[in-house]
């Protein structure tokens, strides 16, 4: 597999870790008594901030996936994954930055890191649109 294949399956596995956590936590909850299995809204609004932030962690993966695995599943399915491999990585550490540090602050100085984590992310993906619409 391509460099730019293990990047997307980083980026599907993180996503889908993400919800087993936040589900983990919610199971926590309901088991315990502290909540009803139908008392959770999708930004677990109400409950802890940790699970809040986790909440939106998993909803940016979900956000961003279909626009930067997109790309990354088009290069693959175009045979033009020497694109996206070179950089695939390096966006793969930006989301895991990007979610890390949604999970651990929400202070100026955390979310100004966040978003700079974020750009790298767009960054990457607008070269690799471009390069795959002109290439």
């Amino acid at each position: 597999m391509s460099a730019t294949g293990y990047a997307l399956l980083g980026f599907v596995t993180w996503t889908l870790l993400l919800l087993i956590w936040m589900e983990i936590l919610r199971t926590h909850l309901v088991v315990s008594g502290r909540t009803l299995a139908n008392g959770f809204t999708p930004d677990n609004a109400g409950f802890s901030p940790f699970l809040q932030r986790l909440a939106r962690a998993h909803a940016n993966c979900l956000e961003g996936l279909p626009i930067f695995g997109g790309l990354m599943a088009l290069a693959m399915m175009s045979s033009r994954a020497s694109i996206t491999d070179p950089l695939a990585y390096w966006f793969l550490g930006a989301r895991l930055i990007q979610s890390a540090i949604h999970l651990t602050s929400t202070s100026p100085t955390a979310v100004k890191a966040r978003f700079s984590a974020f750009a790298v992310q767009m960054a990457i993906g607008l070269y690799w649109a471009v390069k795959l619409l002109l290439g």
